[in-house]
């Protein structure tokens, strides 16, 4: 994934340091996807961070999962909450007793912090060879991996699909009027939209 993020971004268009500084301080695979997603398809920088902040909401839920499993100190609990992702509080959860919980939680996040960046780097020096993505159809692969990301919950909670539908309806709808970058951001209103048509329906 980190190999073809880096690639990706720098196959369309965007400078070797995006995806490698992005890696570093923002180290969110899917929230990167979306937001270099949004700005290869012209979308401003603050459209793209919306998007990948909003995609990356559900880190504030894990990181209470694993709030006490970070150690003492605001500098340990601040990398520690840099490294949570979806593997490294699967990881640590996975354990039987605190002490392996919080070893589960450094090694996983180091490790997997490490890989991350290396697959970007390694991705971003050769995306600079590749040339026009429309070459290889790179050009679809954002959307893809996005597409990838989000099917697994729509196949196991039936109730998202719903809100996940009227919110792609909003989103195309939008499109052709709307700076891009800023479909993506209605998307949600659909989940507040569903909620409200059938609280209506059942009163």
């Amino acid at each position: 994934m980190g190999v073809s993020f880096g690639a990706i971004a720098v196959a369309g268009g965007l400078p070797v340091w995006v995806p490698v500084v992005m890696s570093v301080v923002v180290y969110a695979g899917s929230a990167q996807f979306s937001a270099v997603g949004v700005l290869l398809a012209g979308g401003g920088p603050l459209a793209a961070a919306a998007t990948g902040l909003l995609l990356n909401t559900r880190n504030a839920a894990f990181g209470l999962a694993v709030a006490d499993l970070l150690g003492p100190g605001r500098a340990t609990r601040l990398l520690g909450a840099h490294l949570v992702t979806d593997e490294t509080v699967a990881f640590a959860l996975a354990q039987p007793d605190p002490a392996r919980r919080r070893a589960a939680f450094w090694i996983s996040g180091i490790g997997l912090f490490a890989a991350w960046n290396i697959g970007v780097s390694a991705g971003a020096f050769a995306g600079s060879a590749l040339g026009d993505t429309a070459d290889y159809g790179l050009d679809a692969a954002f959307p893809a991996v996005l597409v990838a990301l989000v099917l697994p919950a729509l196949r196991e909670n039936a109730r998202l699909r719903g809100p996940a539908a009227l919110g792609v309806v909003l989103a195309l709808a939008a499109t052709p009027f709307a700076p891009a970058g800023v479909p993506v951001l209605l998307a949600p209103a659909g989940l507040g939209l569903y909620g409200y048509g059938r609280k209506g329906a059942a009163g």
